[in-house]
């Protein structure tokens, strides 16, 4: 190999470990929106259920009243 396919291969390379390292911080970023993402659906199933509760509770209520 000719010195100039060797510095053209370590440009390549190196733009591609630069490339893999953006990446890396995507895919970080990504799995944090995930994780907080997560978090709040367990929270709003949380909130949900506590208001399926109070909502049965209260028919509950409307139908002893009726009989």
């Amino acid at each position: 190999m000719s010195l100039e396919l060797l510095s053209q291969l370590e440009t390549k390379i190196q733009t591609a470990l630069e490339t893999i390292e953006l990446l890396k911080l995507e895919l970080d970023d990504e799995r944090e929106k995930a994780a907080n993402l997560a978090e709040q659906n367990h929270q709003l199933k949380q909130e949900l259920s506590s208001w399926n509760d109070k909502i049965t509770g209260l028919v509950g209520l409307l139908s002893n009243q009726v009989d």
